[in-house]
């Protein structure tokens, strides 16, 4: 019994190893090539932020994941975009609340 326990181990450990072994020679099957050192291919726009840019993100991966930094930068980015949105709508609805029931404008011109 004790035997065959080892053999499973060594299979499982030689299989293990054989695994780690592919993953780093043929990678995840990613279809573009490894980025440079030091840059990065997630780009949005200073502003105007549309939901093709949103979903053309791309962030460069990691032995965990993604790279977090990246992925902060691209959060703090939209949210800053958010908020800018907010702000034009409060601005806009402020002026649209000034009209009365009568559809007349309650402040004096």
């Amino acid at each position: 019994m004790l035997t065959v326990l080892i053999y499973l181990l060594v299979m499982v450990l030689v299989g293990g190893l054989l695994f780690l072994g592919a993953s780093a020679v043929f990678g995840r099957s990613e279809e573009l090539p490894p980025l440079p050192p030091g840059t990065t291919a997630t780009v949005l726009p200073a502003e105007n932020v549309t939901a093709a840019d949103v979903k053309a993100l791309r962030f460069q991966q990691t032995l965990r994941g993604y790279k977090a930094s990246e992925v902060d930068w691209a959060l703090d980015r939209l949210g800053k975009e958010i908020d800018s949105l907010r702000a034009q709508l409060a601005d806009r609805g402020a002026g649209i609340g000034d009209v009365g029931v009568s559809g007349e404008s309650e402040t004096p011109r």
